[in-house]
């Protein structure tokens, strides 16, 4: 197991052939306009992470992008809603298909109300992930080997959730519904950045 860091975008053809990677991102704050994005770090599932720091200047990164508007690639996320936004707003492109494995944690454990990555990751996988780095300087000139570390961890586990809780899914009968859920994930990312990140259009109010 080894964790890479690439500045400004993937290597060519680091992801070739590959079905689904895991994808996270690293930004100043959670909010949309205010903290731009500083980091995305990706696993195949193989036990290696490869974390890219962006140039926020050019955000250009044209493998990266390709990687994430692929349509024969899975993404797989951990609160896609809010990475995919944060792609869409920064680096123009639409990440589909997606699995998202919180959204998919809320329709597959409704025994509990915890659904972070880390208490999902203990649960289904008896692993436990630190948290320390997570407030931390992302848009820092180098990245620290605990960052890199911590970033690394997000992917690493991803394609084993997904496996633990599409089985779930599919016990309980929820797969088509979560399905549907994760298509609309895209949607629900323009929405926040038009405005409606606070506001449930769904609701009678």
């Amino acid at each position: 197991m080894a964790n890479h860091l690439h500045e400004g975008d993937l290597p060519d053809g680091l992801f070739e052939g590959v079905s689904a990677v895991a994808v996270d991102s690293e930004a100043m704050g959670l909010r949309f306009g205010r903290d731009p994005l500083c980091v995305v770090q990706l696993s195949a599932g193989d036990g290696d992470a490869h974390v890219v720091r962006l140039n926020r200047e050019t955000y250009d990164a044209p493998n990266l992008k390709r990687l994430l508007e692929n349509p024969d690639v899975l993404k797989i996320l951990h609160f896609a809603r809010f990475d995919v936004g944060m792609f869409a707003l920064h680096l123009g492109v639409t990440t589909a298909p997606i699995f998202c494995t919180k959204i998919a944690s809320k329709l597959a454990r409704t025994y509990t109300d915890r659904h972070g990555l880390k208490d999902v990751t203990r649960e289904l996988l008896g692993v436990e992930l630190s948290k320390q780095q997570q407030s931390s300087d992302w848009g820092a000139a180098t990245l620290s080997a605990d960052q890199v570390a911590y970033a690394a961890s997000d992917v690493l586990h991803l394609h084993a959730l997904k496996a633990k809780l599409e089985d779930i899914l599919v016990r309980e009968e929820r797969i088509d519904l979560a399905t549907a859920c994760f298509e609309f994930v895209p949607h629900r990312a323009l929405l926040d950045l038009a405005g409606w990140e606070d506001v449930d259009i769904f609701s009678h109010a």
